[in-house]
């Protein structure tokens, strides 16, 4: 380089670009954009569902429209199935995953996740000739639940210890909850927002939620890639605003229904 002046100049000129480019992050290029993509999975009411004129609908969905709505911007819904939320994160084809995603150690190697904004609690499903009102009335009575299941693991074992009463297995869900309304088991186990589901497709007129079952919770969380800091510690904040401000329980109550509590948010004695 045959001009100093100029070379310092242009050196300048390369680090200060360098330096905005290195503080610049997704949080940033979204809002630049205008739109907020959202990996959302829509056959997983009413968490996520297609609507009677096939639009986008359900508590993540609206979850999404609130996100984009803080920051400003178009939301889109980028459908996809469970799994292929964390490919459309990582492709660039979305850029917050917001899809009931399960806060594992093991999904955490390859996405950020953020602290809960959902939390599926086990509730007890049963028909209202049964005389059961809660989890402990379960025992002696004929139960079932899908085959393979967590809940169905759970539950089986459960009527092992007690020594009485009587276990059956099916191999879908729409079996189980069938079962159940037509008198082959009394009750089952499912997840709150399951249940709900249930409940208001009017399909089993005869079944009702009958309180918790003592089985663990599943904590979700919002994800976006493991190195967008800036994004992931506004994701937080978002989530501790939309609980702070009640939009998480109006939520709760417009898809789950108010027959079933929000599970606590927070693991007890540990700070999340």
């Amino acid at each position: 380089m045959k001009n100093p002046a100029f070379a310092v100049a242009l050196s300048a000129v390369l680090s200060t670009t360098f330096v905005a480019s290195a503080q610049a992050d997704k949080l940033d290029d979204i809002i630049g954009s205008g739109k907020l993509r959202c990996a959302v999975t829509l056959d997983f009411p009413p968490m996520g569902f297609r609507d009677a004129s096939n639009n986008p609908a359900g508590f993540d969905v609206d979850y999404c429209h609130d996100l984009a709505k803080i920051l400003g911007v178009e939301a889109e819904v980028v459908e996809t199935p469970f799994p292929d939320r964390i490919p459309a994160l990582v492709s660039g084809r979305a850029d917050v995953i917001v899809a009931s995603t399960s806060d594992t150690l093991e999904r955490a190697k390859t996405v950020g996740l953020t602290v809960p904004y959902f939390a599926f609690q086990m509730v007890v499903l049963t028909r209202d000739d049964t005389g059961i009102n809660d989890f402990k009335d379960l025992k002696g009575k004929p139960v079932g639940n899908t085959s393979g299941t967590y809940e169905a693991i759970a539950l089986e074992k459960d009527v092992k210890n007690w020594g009485t009463g009587s276990f059956r297995a099916y191999q879908s869900q729409n079996d189980t909850l069938l079962a159940v309304a037509q008198g082959h088991i009394d009750a089952t186990v499912v997840t709150n927002t399951v249940a709900a589901a249930t409940l208001k497709s009017g399909k089993y007129k005869n079944l009702k939620v009958a309180g918790n079952a003592p089985y663990v919770i599943d904590y979700v969380s919002l994800g976006a890639k493991r190195s967008e800091y800036g994004l992931l510690n506004y994701l937080d904040l978002f989530v501790n605003q939309q609980v702070r401000t009640g939009r998480y329980n109006e939520l709760f109550v417009k898809w789950v229904g108010t027959d079933i509590s929000p599970a606590d948010l927070t693991v007890p004695k540990v700070y999340y």
